[in-house]
């Protein structure tokens, strides 16, 4: 399967990035960064080019981690984006299309991205 190039994955991370913030902001959850990129963190004087400096986010709900994002370093041959949802076994992996990130063949889109973390919450909120 072809993908984009690779700054175009980190430009749509970037856009991903807001998305996640928005809604997490919407719905009253926490937005958290977990890492940065291993490359940032070691470069010393050199400047930095890509659009972020961050490689993985948490939402969480009452303190606790919800969803997790990350993407792939530049060293990794095979890049994406991971979502996935803490407590049990759903995860999604997003690659880089043409207009902004894919899910398989289909276009992944803030809706999509609501729709995930509306399910994420309703399942927490049935607990």
């Amino acid at each position: 399967m072809a993908h984009a190039h690779d700054s175009a994955l980190y430009a749509q991370w970037v856009d991903l990035l807001g998305w996640l913030e928005a809604e997490a902001a919407s719905r009253g959850l926490g937005f958290e960064k977990v890492a940065d990129f291993p490359d940032y963190i070691y470069r010393m004087e050199r400047p930095y080019d890509l659009p972020t400096t961050v490689m993985s986010v948490r939402v969480t709900a009452g303190g606790q981690p919800l969803m997790i994002a990350a993407v792939s370093p530049r060293h990794a041959d095979l890049k994406g984006v991971s979502l996935r949802l803490m407590g049990g076994s759903k995860h999604w992996h997003l690659h880089a299309g043409s207009a902004g990130l894919l899910e398989g063949k289909r276009s992944f889109t803030r809706e999509r991205l609501a729709t995930l973390l509306d399910g994420a919450l309703q399942g927490v909120r049935a607990v």
